[in-house]
């Protein structure tokens, strides 16, 4: 049996030995979440997820073009010819071919032509730029004026790594009808700090 002699005799930290060692604690803690800044890997994980995206939507347009001879809007709007242009537009838009006319539902004729033809899995009109209503949370689809010009899909990216290598390699892009015109390299205008981005949008694009 332990008696108040030997209970005394236990050593143990003292309340004040625990808030520093609490503090200290919190303080690391403080440290490593303005390290890692988990905004910049949210929108960074956002803008590869993006970058991924719209590179499947640009080659099961050219996968669809390649067995058909025609783009998915041709058979939205049957005057268009394969060497006209497109005016960039939504990909959630039914001349691009991942929804149908209403975008809801699961009927076929709910679904885009793209989808229809098993060029996407039809889970690819669940995401989320699909359903989005501001521009810089959308998927920009556009072709120039020719048969051989390529088709791109352009967002507006959120994270400070993905507008720092556009902007250092040119690769900023604003979007006027069916024409990209790029920004100069390392333009103030494209800086990552610039509210510019979303306010007069600016563009990365694949292919780049």
């Amino acid at each position: 049996m332990i008696n108040i002699k030997t209970l005394k005799n236990i050593k143990a930290f003292t309340l004040v030995e625990l808030l520093i060692v609490i503090g200290l604690l919190g303080a690391i803690a403080l440290i490593v979440i303005a390290a890692i800044n988990p905004i910049e890997q949210a929108n960074r994980a956002r803008d590869t997820r993006f970058k991924a995206d719209g590179g499947q939507l640009v080659s099961a347009i050219e996968r669809y073009f390649a067995s058909r001879s025609e783009f998915p809007w041709m058979t939205v709007v049957s005057t268009i010819k394969t060497d006209d242009p497109l005016v960039f537009i939504t990909a959630s838009d039914e001349s691009i071919g991942i929804c149908g006319a209403a975008c809801t539902g699961s009927d076929e004729a709910d679904y885009g032509v793209l989808i229809n033809n098993d060029e996407l899995k039809r889970e690819f009109r669940e995401r989320d730029f699909v359903s989005a209503t501001t521009t810089d949370e959308q998927i920009m689809i556009g072709k120039e004026q020719g048969s051989s010009a390529s088709v791109y899909a352009c967002f507006v990216p959120l994270s400070k790594s993905f507008r720092d290598k556009a902007c250092a390699a040119g690769k900023v892009y604003t979007i006027s009808g069916s024409t990209r015109a790029p920004i100069v390299a390392n333009d103030t205008s494209c800086l990552a700090s610039s509210d510019t981005w979303t306010t007069a949008p600016q563009y990365v694009c694949i292919p780049e």
